[in-house]
């Protein structure tokens, strides 16, 4: 028998239901339920309330039975749905967490939903588990045990901090043209040619590429990037050995930084990044020379983020090379466009990152000299 039910609210309920909608963040479910109560209330047929609001009839109809038989709050919470039970309690489900946390089976790089799955009917008096049983208590968990992430894990002790301290204080100094800050790296980058010729966008279409490619060598990029100015330059070398290394510093203070009475060069932990690099590249006086000339101030080991050019070369590899460039001409003159275009833009790398700032981010890493012996 279809029973109907008629809403009367209460000019208080109406208020209540008209506040709920007016703001604030609630269930879409929820909402739509206070305006078919109103809409009730108003003397709206139930068809034309289904059709205005989007929702089916027997919706309407059970939100009015609820609100007869109940009152104002049955009628806009959940209803509690049909179902079957959780196939793991408590305690299993913690069982399933520390698994997928250990190391997998022998014989395997990883745990699977399938070996989770079976691992638990193992553990457990379960008969059998459903890999989107297991999927769903994992995903609760925010638990991807077949994921992982490469990382540097680095070791932090008084060296650690002395040094990254060193690099935030040079980048905190105001700008002093006699003495400039230069951020020092390298990236080497392959050498992409096509193996067909790609076909051009048009209106409707997009670019197409053949997935072939031919692979012709690979070219390092020494990168040079001024902490305090607009300037960075890119050199392209075929390799990246302690002369290729020993040049640079020497162009860096004899083409580019000519009237600087000392050049402080940020740069990482590289065997060729080291002082006898000039001594092996050139005559003791030529390398004592350009020495004289350079301060370097190394970043922490597994810390490479403190490096500023690193910033830049990712910009690079955006802005400049992310796509197939086969020849290393091309690959010399594209590099040579976008260095000219950041420069004469004004571009510059804003680093927010200060010692001061690194002392309460990471005040548990700094040591404790009162545990010091």
């Amino acid at each position: 028998m279809n029973v109907r039910y008629r809403v009367d609210l209460s000019q208080a309920e109406r208020d209540q239901l008209s506040a709920l909608l007016s703001g604030g963040t609630h269930a879409s479910r929820k909402l739509k339920r206070a305006q078919i109560l109103l809409a009730a209330d108003a003397g709206v047929s139930d068809n034309d309330i289904a059709a205005s609001i989007a929702v089916g009839g027997s919706t309407v109809y059970r939100t009015k039975r609820r609100f007869v038989e109940g009152d104002l709050e049955a009628a806009l919470s959940e209803e509690q749905r049909r179902g079957a039970a959780r196939k793991l309690t408590g305690k299993e489900e913690a069982l399933l967490v520390a698994t997928a946390c250990s190391n997998p089976p022998e014989g395997r790089a990883r745990w699977t939903l399938e070996l989770l799955a079976g691992a638990m009917v193992r553990l457990t008096e379960h008969e059998e588990l459903s890999r989107e049983t297991v999927r769903r208590r994992l995903a609760e968990n925010h638990l991807k045990p077949w994921r992982k992430d490469m990382w540097c894990i680095p070791q932090i002790d008084g060296t650690y901090v002395a040094r990254m301290e060193d690099v935030l204080d040079l980048y905190a100094e105001p700008p002093d043209p006699k003495r400039p800050v230069v951020c020092f790296d390298e990236s080497p980058t392959q050498l992409i040619g096509e193996a067909r010729q790609p076909i051009p966008a048009a209106p409707g279409q997009l670019e197409r590429y053949d997935y072939e490619y031919r692979r012709n060598g690979t070219v390092n990029l020494f990168v040079f990037l001024d902490a305090h100015r607009p300037w960075r330059r890119v050199k392209v070398t075929d390799q990246r050995t302690a002369r290729d290394c020993a040049e640079c510093m020497r162009e860096l203070v004899d083409l580019h930084y000519p009237q600087a009475q000392q050049v402080r060069v940020v740069l990482d932990n590289l065997s060729t990044h080291s002082a006898g690099a000039l001594y092996e590249a050139f005559p003791a006086p030529e390398a004592h020379r350009v020495l004289r000339r350079l301060e370097f101030h190394y970043t922490p080991k597994h810390a490479s983020w403190l490096n500023m050019v690193e910033i830049e070369i990712g910009v690079l590899r955006g802005q400049c090379l992310d796509r197939r460039i086969g020849a290393r001409d091309c690959l010399v003159s594209e590099i040579a466009a976008w260095e000219q275009q950041r420069n004469a833009a004004g571009s510059r790398i804003t680093w927010m990152f200060t010692t001061e700032r690194a002392r309460t981010k990471m005040a548990r890493a700094y040591p404790d000299p009162a545990k010091v012996s």
